[in-house]
């Protein structure tokens, strides 16, 4: 029959995201879900090894195994894929501003092993420029990051030929606000910007550079729109094979093949009615199923209960089966592309291409993303995108089943008492890395590892590809820290734009550099400007009337204490980078008349309790979206019952279980927003609620 396939397709790669606690607890984790029909690994790293810090450093505190699996040195890494063979292993690392140092320590244990570098097969995401915009594990200033992701493509292709070097993630700007014309084009243009880069370094030879452009992955968020998000991914396949065929005149069809993996919208699931989140995880994975020619090449889905916590083997294994059943029990993979010929699609599919190829033109005529994410054009467009999604979903234009409509439920028995429907940390996971980071430098060759530090330096200050430095620095013991510690001190560190206007009140955390685009900190308080009707309307649903009475509560109350202005102070303790929530609060608020002021991210509590003193706020909101609440939290309530400043509200917004909210209420917070909580206007009405309560007005 001709409607059918004379084959059946291979299944694409099946993954879960993993990692939590400890290397031993994650490879306990890989091996289980290897033997449950797992077909490739993929490694969640923890926060402080994501940005380049050892678990002792101060920053680190409270993060440690985390949001993933901490990897300090060789040791972690060796322990992580304990038992694993990796010749014949996929692993794909999710990882950017420190990719080159894991997958140093990652060829240096398959060495161990036995296995060639030739022989490794896998993905480093090494993408750096979403981390500007969307994630925030960045460290060092774009020119220096795109060199180390130019030098580990330049070297994995003459070395290591079956690895991806780059994974070009399109994820994260989704969840930050991209529509899918966004999403296209900022994808691509980074993709542009890379491969531009490698051909000028000159590092491979213009006849292989076919060879680098085969090797370029990319990494993509699937939303619950399926339909535009299958026709999101033809388009990208059709710009993809103009752009290299075009720009860099690659003849082979097969090099120019658009190659994806998938991770559907975790941020997307629900915290109410969480049994719903099966249902959008599924639609999901059909937008990048079901076209043949678009389809995605490893997939890996997030768990039920994402928006509750971190997700349990079961809940994992749940989300393996859904793959594993289309896969194996459906006729998907039987049949050419479903969609091949529909006009609807086709129609769906050329509006993204067009949208996204002049999008992509106006990126490069600004000088290409490097330049657009250094004006901050790139973070304002995500920004205004994502409060404008916000606008949709809290006016209902935008319905959220069991969030903004059907909200009537029964008790469900996934989460009702007794069940404990999420993993829980161990606690002594930190105090056992700091521990063991301490005897792992006791014990190594203490001049060999300084040598080798000595060498990355020194090449880090010329042309030289850092790929065999940090080789040497990974054999010899270094840590994750030193080895990001000493790139720090040729390249610097980077504060990037928060994408909100000055008037937002931004400030520089003390004892870091100014961001980007800083107003004037430390201001005497004044009536200032008031902000007009309508206003900002894309970040709060601005000229409605609940916002009116917002903007009007807000007035008076600053009135009734003699201040011009209320002042917001929105922190973002720790090393969590998500600062999407954060900074549509501070959107929303500044529209609602308050003053805020906004550091950006990655702050220490005590950096957070000094710009509350200088800044004499009314209220501190903290965003903790790492899990590591419980530690953050306390030590800033403690700072600034230190500092004279025991009456300044503290409200915390993450996901936070329900006991922790109540331990964090205990410990004095006033109020604790969690992702039920959507509705941005109303949670500005409580900060006014909770300043009042605060200073005794009634009403």
């Amino acid at each position: 029959m001709s409607y059918r396939l004379d084959r059946r397709d291979r299944p694409w790669m099946m993954r879960t995201y993993a990692g939590h606690s400890s290397a031993a607890a994650t490879n306990a984790l890989f091996r289980r879900n290897l033997a449950k029909g797992q077909t490739g690994l993929s490694v969640a790293f923890d926060l402080p090894t994501q940005t380049g810090y050892d678990p002792d450093h101060e920053l680190a505190r409270g993060e440690v195994g985390r949001v993933g699996v901490p990897v300090a040195h060789l040791g972690d890494c060796r322990t992580l894929f304990d038992g694993i063979p990796l010749e014949g292993a996929n692993t794909s690392m999710t990882i950017n501003a420190t990719a080159m140092w894991l997958l140093g320590l990652y060829v240096s244990v398959a060495q161990e092993q036995g296995a060639p570098p030739g022989a490794l097969a896998g993905t480093v995401q090494n993408d750096i420029i979403k981390e500007y915009l969307s994630r925030g594990t960045y460290i060092f200033p774009p020119g220096p990051s795109l060199r180390l992701t130019t030098d580990l493509v330049a070297w994995t292709v003459l070395n290591v030929p079956r690895w991806n070097p780059v994974n070009i993630c399109s994820y994260h700007l989704q969840e930050a606000g991209a529509t899918p014309v966004q999403e296209v084009a900022f994808a691509l243009s980074t993709a542009v910007a890379l491969l531009d880069a490698v051909r000028v370094s000159g590092q491979v030879p213009p006849q292989r550079f076919g060879d680098v452009v085969r090797r370029i992955s990319f990494f993509v968020n699937a939303g619950v729109r399926f339909v535009e998000e299958l026709a999101k991914m033809r388009a990208f396949v059709t710009l993809w094979d103009r752009i290299t065929l075009e720009r860099y005149e690659v003849r082979d069809p097969a090099a120019r093949q658009f190659r994806y993996g998938v991770q559907v919208n975790s941020l997307g699931l629900t915290e109410a009615q969480p049994e719903n989140n099966v249902a959008r995880i599924v639609l999901e994975m059909l937008g990048v199923t079901l076209c043949r020619g678009a389809r995605a090449r490893a997939v890996q889905l997030p768990a039920w209960n994402e928006a509750l916590g971190l997700p349990r083997p079961w809940d994992q294994q749940w989300s393996l089966r859904l793959q594993q059943v289309l896969a194996y029990e459906s006729d998907l993979l039987e049949y050419p592309d479903l969609f091949a010929g529909s006009r609807v699609v086709e129609e769906l599919t050329q509006s993204i291409v067009d949208g996204a190829s002049a999008e992509l033109g106006r990126i490069l005529d600004q000088g290409g993303v490097v330049r657009a994410v250094e004006t901050g054009y790139l973070k304002s467009a995500l920004v205004s995108s994502l409060a404008e999604r916000r606008r949709r979903m809290e006016s209902g234009d935008d319905v959220v089943v069991g969030v903004n409509r059907f909200a009537e439920t029964e008790p469900s028995p996934l989460t009702t008492a007794g069940a404990a429907p999420i993993e829980r940390i161990d606690p002594g996971a930190e105090d056992e890395a700091v521990t063991g980071i301490a005897k792992w430098r006791a014990a190594r060759d203490g001049a060999a590892a300084t040598r080798a530090l000595d060498r990355l330096r020194a090449d880090a200050g010329s042309a030289t590809n850092l790929m065999p430095a940090t080789l040497e620095c990974a054999r010899t013991g270094v840590t994750t820290g030193e080895w990001a510690g000493a790139l720090r001190e040729i390249f610097g560190e980077y504060r990037a734009p928060t994408g909100l206007s000055a008037s937002t009140g931004l400030s520089a955390p003390t004892g870091t550099a100014a961001p980007v685009d800083t107003a004037a900190s430390s201001r005497p308080r004044g009536p200032g400007p008031d902000p007009a009707p309508g206003a900002g309307a894309a970040g709060s649903g601005g000229g409605t009337a609940e916002l009116a009475e917002v903007r009007a509560r807000v007035a008076a109350t600053a009135a009734e204490l003699g201040a011009g202005r209320l002042r917001l102070l929105v922190g973002k303790p720790g090393l969590d980078g998500h600062s999407n929530g954060a900074e549509q609060i501070a959107m929303c608020a500044r529209d609602a008349g308050f003053e805020v002021v906004y550091q950006g991210i990655r702050l220490t509590p005590g950096q957070i309790v000094a710009a509350a003193v200088q800044e004499d706020v009314d209220v501190v909101g903290l965003s903790v979206l790492s899990g590591a609440h419980l530690e953050a939290v306390p030590a800033v309530l403690a700072g600034l019952a230190a500092a004279g400043l025991p009456g300044v509200p503290v409200v915390v917004g993450g996901v936070i279980p329900a006991g922790d909210a109540s331990a964090l209420r205990a410990a004095g917070v006033a109020r604790v927003f969690t992702p039920k909580d959507f509705g941005l206007t109303g949670i500005i009405d409580e900060l006014v609620t909770v300043v009042r309560e605060a200073n005794g007005l009634i009403g």
